[in-house]
């Protein structure tokens, strides 16, 4: 563990203090693929079989061999058959004829290449080649695709649409995935009232949780959801000692600035140890990362948007380095004008919520998705983005360039 850090840090040296002392889950469990969306490779997959599995036709036409034309493009040759995707030309195929045949069927052997239909013509009972013809056209070769043995997915891929489909096209119905990380979320604070219940005189609703969960499961994990915890140092213990024992990671929301009820940072330092604790990020300077006996800890802070803000940026990459994934999830930074002024102080990094769009001239313009207050949760419904205005820049001015991060599909609906 890295000694503590008590002063501002940045984004990317907070990143490096969370990966750096973890070791991917190694737990790993067999599913019918059907279960498995969402799910992790424990290890890599290997074809069982070729794709596709035997040479096939590519097209709709006619299978033939070269030793059957002539070099005139009028010569005309008899129908011998049919294949079709299923049911392959049986029996024998006389010289001087060629067999119709539709995509995917198998090719009956010795064809040499496939005429697509377009380029025939039918003169009675016989067809008429009116292109040229090359070896091998129009022909899918067996394994051509996929190879028995080839890796199609490594360790650490997110299963889904795009994989699990390929999965079945080899025949596979079981795979070897990690098993889901346990996470413990729980809100902190007097004023919070779960939703559904009538709010009292200085009462809010607990939006943190509500939406520290639904990030959760779309990443796929387990979710241990503690509720709201009062500001009271005894209850807060025991929050703590039940999420260390339930869950591989405990979040928390609040209770992590310098206020006299915010006694989250001090518990922590009592259970387990503190790496850092404050950001050069804005939203989000309060957020604590450390280490409890039995899990990792992340305080977020108690704003709505910079609760999701600092779980977007930072427990989203612990999560997927826990699973030993390549990828977090997150997209690439693309360079952007801005529509409009943008107001910002120098000193912290500054993602604000924005929205991006192309103009008729296909420039990528892009602007904030309203007031960007860390309480005013309704920007997020707005924006498709983050602009990412870098620590010691100030206000950006119309037309100038600036740096974009698109929203992943944890904050997309």
């Amino acid at each position: 563990m890295e000694p503590f850090t008590s002063g501002l840090i940045s984004l990317d040296e907070a990143l490096t203090l969370i990966r750096q002392p973890l070791t991917p889950v190694r737990d790993k469990v067999s599913l019918a693929l059907e279960d498995a969306s969402g799910r992790i490779t424990a290890e890599a997959v290997t074809s069982p079989v070729n794709v596709p599995p035997f040479d096939n036709s590519a097209m709709d036409g006619y299978a033939l061999r070269l030793a059957d034309l002539a070099l005139s493009k009028e010569v005309t040759l008899a129908v011998a058959g049919k294949a079709l995707a299923g049911v392959p030309f049986q029996g024998d195929w006389p010289a001087g004829t060629v067999i119709r045949i539709m995509t995917g069927a198998p090719l009956p052997e010795g064809t040499d290449a496939v005429v697509m239909q377009e380029q025939t013509e039918k003169v009675g009972e016989h067809i008429r080649i009116t292109a040229d013809v090359v070896a091998g056209q129009n022909i899918r070769r067996a394994g051509e695709d996929i190879r028995i043995g080839e890796a199609v997915l490594q360790a650490g891929e997110r299963l889904g649409v795009a994989r699990l489909p390929l999965l079945t096209s080899l025949g596979i119905s079981e795979i070897t995935v990690l098993r889901r990380l346990r996470v413990a979320v729980f809100s902190t604070g007097d004023e919070l009232v779960p939703v559904g219940q009538p709010l009292q005189e200085g009462q809010i609703y607990d939006t943190n949780r509500f939406a520290i969960r639904l990030m959760l499961t779309k990443l796929g994990c387990e979710v241990v959801d503690l509720g709201i915890i009062a500001d009271d140092p005894q209850q807060l213990r025991t929050a703590f000692e039940e999420a260390n024992r339930q869950a591989d990671v405990v979040i928390s929301t609040g209770g992590v600035s310098v206020g006299e009820a915010d006694y989250t940072r001090d518990m922590l330092e009592t259970l387990g140890s503190v790496t850092f604790w404050k950001l050069a990020m804005k939203p989000g300077k309060p957020f604590a990362f450390g280490r409890l006996s039995e899990s990792w800890f992340c305080g977020l802070p108690g704003n709505p948007v910079s609760a999701v803000v600092t779980f977007y940026h930072l427990v989203q990459p612990m999560l997927t380095t826990l699973l030993g994934m390549k990828d977090d999830g997150r997209r690439p930074l693309l360079s952007a004008v801005a529509a409009q002024a943008i107001k910002k102080s120098p000193g912290r990094l500054d993602l604000q919520r924005g929205h991006y769009h192309y103009n008729n001239d296909g420039i990528l313009q892009v602007k904030p998705a309203g007031h960007q207050g860390s309480h005013v949760f309704s920007s997020f419904a707005k924006a498709n983005c983050f602009i990412v205005l870098e620590r010691e820049r100030g206000s950006v001015q119309a037309g100038e360039t600036v740096t974009i991060e698109p929203f992943n599909t944890l904050l997309e609906d």
